[in-house]
């Protein structure tokens, strides 16, 4: 019985490429799936694909691989003005999303919402001696006047801006000052590029919403850009039943019961501070209910009465059982519009084998999740 594959990382060609080299070099072999760039599936890009039985040694060569490495050096300054960066796929239920954005940005006197859009690109770079026969078979179907991905983009996003403009016009919603930006690649890869040029203040993403399969966890382009952005961002599930912020009432804020925290929830209520009417509801994100939980959320709902006065806070323990059964219960009692958490940068392999709370919840719930990296 053959021993199964499993999918190590998912990249642009080149990139694939060059991670099957070394894992080569370092005894593992890996073989490349989805190569043929044609007509790609944007989200998925080309698979990298090992054993089963490889898979510990290679996420090792991966943690010391400088190149696969993200350059975190680049911390994005408080004072940013408010920028808001919606990237979008023209899908229907990424309207919503856009709807949201643009509201937050018009009552939070944002100075600008920018719109993204990453198509894939099926160039491959002549520098890889090993792709010749390809490049002759590409340059073979690029003179069968095959559509070009780029001017597709191009229509759509112009489709896409005349709608916004419509709903503006006709007072749906609030006009803002708005532009676009078109980028080729893969869409997490180009989302997280333009993010460290842009340096929004906020991002705003969509998500399928509750009880995905697992196997969707790992390839979502939101719940990469929460593992890997220093920005705050604003997850919406396409089927929340309002788009206008302003329309919430109660936002849960998970305690983890360390200092990220205090931080955390410093960030939160900068940015719901046009929204002072919110009633916050504390919980912990353990499911021991014990005396300690109810201990530590005491003092913690005790000290933000005193140092927001403004704000209005109640605090629920979590009941035993399941994380995300008990959130899930805890939301639908309290009617809660809006969950907020915080996260932070984690190695490699943590991300894969312990997916972040914030993930966990991306994919779980209906409700909005806005996530704050400390």
């Amino acid at each position: 019985m053959e021993e199964p594959l499993v999918t190590l990382a998912v990249h642009t060609f080149e990139k694939a490429q060059i991670l099957k080299t070394i894992l080569e070099s370092e005894g593992i072999e890996a073989c490349m799936h989805n190569a043929n760039l044609i007509q790609p599936v944007i989200s998925a890009g080309v698979r990298v694909r090992i054993r089963e039985s490889d898979l510990p040694h290679a996420l090792q060569v991966m943690e010391n691989t400088k190149w696969l490495n993200d350059n975190t050096e680049n911390r994005f300054p408080e004072s940013t003005p408010r920028q808001i960066l919606i990237p979008t796929d023209f899908s229907d239920y990424s309207v919503k999303v856009c709807g949201t954005g643009i509201h937050y940005a018009h009552q939070a006197g944002a100075g600008e919402v920018m719109f993204l859009h990453v198509c894939f690109n099926t160039r491959i770079p002549p520098s890889f001696p090993f792709v010749g026969e390809l490049l002759a078979d590409r340059e073979a179907e690029k003179n069968a006047s095959l559509p070009s991905t780029h001017l597709q983009a191009v229509e759509q996003m112009e489709k896409w801006c005349a709608s916004i403009e419509r709903k503006m016009i006709s007072g749906e919603w609030p006009r803002v000052k708005y532009g676009y930006t078109l980028l080729e690649g893969l869409p997490e890869e180009g989302i997280q590029q333009y993010i460290r040029e842009y340096r929004p203040s906020l991002i705003v993403m969509g998500t399928r919403g509750s009880r995905q399969k697992d196997m969707y966890i790992t390839g979502s382009v939101t719940g990469e850009i929460i593992e890997l952005t220093d920005i705050p961002l604003l997850a919406v599930p396409a089927h929340v039943p309002f788009n206008n912020p302003h329309d919430m009432k109660r936002l849960a804020f998970a305690l983890s019961f360390n200092r990220r925290d205090l931080t955390a929830f410093d960030k939160l209520a900068s940015f719901f501070k046009v929204y002072p009417h919110i009633e916050i509801q504390l919980f912990n994100i353990s499911t021991s209910r014990n005396e300690w939980n109810e201990i530590r959320l005491g003092g913690f709902h005790a000290y933000l009465k005193k140092q927001y006065p403004d704000l209005s806070f109640d605090y629920t323990v979590l009941d035993d059982g399941d994380l995300l059964e008990a959130i899930d219960k805890f939301v639908k009692k309290k009617q809660i519009d809006i969950i907020a958490c915080s996260t932070y940068r984690r190695r490699m392999i943590m991300r894969i084998f312990y997916p972040s709370i914030a993930r966990r919840m991306l994919f779980h719930s209906n409700t909005p999740l806005f996530v704050i990296p400390v």
